[in-house]
């Protein structure tokens, strides 16, 4: 109980409440006492009143008058001379005087205080001005042990009166906490826990339903969060069973290529200049398809195989993808160039760099041909002190809003409709494996550009291969 929430906040208002009463109690107590004092000083003048009306009493008559106003003489000063009224035997020597005339709070709250911590009874003198005027000064002395008990009687009950109320605030306070914090804030956990037990389950997602603005937030940001997560599991259960699915599917289709491999000898022999000049294409690519296959199989995971890293030279490469792409593309209007300078060479996987460079120029080719306007295609290429560059541009309509947000998110980034976005997915993958990487360099309606940065360094490739 005390741990919780509503307990530890319940002790807490009741703390501060009396420590709030206490504040009050002080400068209750400083007036309480000079209302005491006033209130004595008015008897004394009502007595002296009295006595000077009659001009002669009995001692008795006097006696029950000074003790009736509970003080021992009475002093009236009603022009310049100082006139005793009233008198009677003092048991002790004045102690001290306090002037009511003209009080400072600080002075009256420090002789309040002293005077409720000082157990002996002394006489003092109370000095002050006469009501309505009846008198230019008025003195009384009196004794302090009835002051002192009417001081503790008015603080005990001050005290009693803040704990019925602080007990009663806090009461108050704990419901309405109960009420609008504590509640909403269990629902939150209930949510959460109901939603850990099943995070696949959309149908435990929670629904933003408090008043408070502040927990609504949190309800909303949990919201976002859970639907992200959700969604995140199903998308990676999704690609778990395609993983498996491909796994099965690039075991039959490595063996379909591998008696296509076996056809592909009788082509070469034909003297056909067409046949001639195609063949070794074929060739090379259900060399690379069955590759990639074994790959598949062998690692039978997301995660693609680390490269195998040699120097090579980039302009055969860019020649087979654009030759590859310019069969593809068929009569289309699309047109290639190519300005990479023959003798530059540099360290990568020769097969993975091919992939990369083809799911570029195929996503661009794609893009030109779905806008039915004619195209071209460039590859360019040059290198500095640090890095290797390779630039992929084309002319079509630039990639859309979706496409841009998940540039590199498998099946979220396709940037025509029904594409599945897992060629710069996989680009991006391949290049991070070199140490390099895959950015957008523009896109807007004139076109898109993509840079592939290759690194020389060989800390860049250790800590890709980390």
């Amino acid at each position: 109980m005390l741990n919780s929430l509503s307990g530890r906040f319940l002790i807490l208002t009741v703390v501060f409440v009396m420590l709030a009463e206490v504040l009050i109690f002080v400068p209750s107590i400083a007036r309480f006492r000079e209302d005491y004092l006033l209130d004595r000083l008015e008897r004394a003048q009502i007595a002296s009143l009295a006595l000077l009306a009659e001009d002669m009493i009995s001692d008795d008559l006097e006696y029950e008058l000074l003790k009736n106003a509970e003080v021992f003489n009475v002093v009236l000063r009603r022009d310049e001379s100082r006139q005793l009224v009233l008198s009677s035997p003092i048991p002790s020597p004045v102690a001290m005087s306090v002037d009511l005339r003209d009080p400072m709070a600080t002075r009256l709250i420090a002789d309040a205080m002293r005077r409720l911590v000082t157990p002996e009874n002394e006489v003092i003198r109370v000095i002050g001005e006469p009501v309505r005027e009846a008198g230019l000064l008025i003195e009384v002395t009196m004794e302090t042990q009835p002051l002192r008990m009417a001081l503790i009687d008015y603080g005990i009950r001050i005290l009693i009166l803040s704990a019925v109320i602080s007990i009663f605030t806090a009461l108050l306070l704990f419901l309405t906490v109960r009420r609008f914090l504590v509640k909403p804030i269990r629902g939150v956990v209930g949510h959460m826990q109901n939603y850990a037990s099943a995070p696949e389950d959309a149908r435990r997602i929670i629904t933003p339903s408090a008043g408070v603005t502040e927990l609504r937030e949190a309800e909303e940001a949990l919201q976002k969060m859970q639907t992200q997560l959700t969604s995140a599991l199903k998308q990676k259960e999704r690609l778990a069973q395609l993983g498996e699915a491909v796994a099965k599917v690039s075991h039959d289709l490595r063996n379909i290529l591998t008696s296509a491999q076996l056809f592909t000898d009788r082509i070469e022999t034909s003297e056909d200049p067409t046949v001639k000049r195609l063949a070794p294409k074929l060739v090379n690519s259900i060399t690379r398809a069955v590759t990639l296959c074994e790959s598949t199989l062998a690692f039978g995971r997301a995660e693609e195989p680390a490269p195998a890293l040699t120097r090579i030279p980039l302009s055969p490469i860019v020649e087979d993808v654009i030759e590859s792409e310019r069969l593809a593309s068929g009569d289309y209007d699309l047109s290639f160039a190519e300005d990479v300078p023959l003798g530059l060479t540099l360290r990568a996987d020769p097969e993975q760099l091919y992939r990369v460079l083809a799911n570029l120029v195929r996503n661009a080719r794609q893009a030109i041909i779905a806008t039915g306007k004619p195209g071209e295609i460039a590859i360019s290429a040059h290198e500095d002190d640090t890095d290797w560059w390779i630039t992929v541009s084309d002319t079509g309509p630039g990639l859309p809003p979706k496409a841009k947000e998940h540039l590199f998110t498998p099946f979220q980034g396709g940037a025509r409709k029904g594409g599945s976005g897992l060629g710069l997915a996989i680009a991006a993958e391949l290049i991070k494996g070199h140490g390099g990487s895959v950015t957008l360099d523009r896109t807007d309606e004139t076109g898109t550009c993509f840079a592939i940065r290759l690194p020389k360094s060989e800390i860049a490739l250790d800590a890709a291969a980390e």
